[in-house]
């Protein structure tokens, strides 16, 4: 799993919420959106944790880019907007969810690769 945000914080947080879900590893961390494309390309994560706002590239443009690549990772964007506030971009960008940061658990982990990884449906 790759773990793309521009705050420290919230990247710690993350880390310690994958260690937490059973059959999870982080691959790696990115700060903004052309880091983790770099990133997707080296380490091929299979789901990715994109920020929506960050410097250099946003989470919704490095999506679009990243999602375009066969074969391409799950990506989940975060962000603190709540759902009303999304930017319209969200919906044309290719990530299979949006997730509201303080969300962000074990459980919420396991249950997006259970609805959006490769086996479901």
């Amino acid at each position: 799993m790759l773990v793309v945000d521009d705050q420290p914080l919230f990247r710690n947080a993350a880390r310690t919420v994958i260690s937490r879900a059973a059959g999870f590893a982080l691959a790696g961390e990115a700060v903004d959106g052309l880091d983790a494309i770099d990133q997707v390309r080296l380490l091929q994560p299979h789901l990715v944790l994109m920020d929506i706002h960050m410097p250099r590239l946003d989470g919704i443009e490095a999506t679009r880019r990243i999602t375009a690549a066969v074969p391409a990772p799950v990506v989940v964007l975060l962000s603190s907007y709540d759902k009303d506030d999304l930017p319209l971009e969200v919906g044309g960008s290719g990530a299979a969810a949006y997730l509201h940061k303080e969300e962000l658990s074990p459980a919420a982990v396991i249950d997006l690769w259970a609805r959006f990884g490769p086996s479901a449906g």
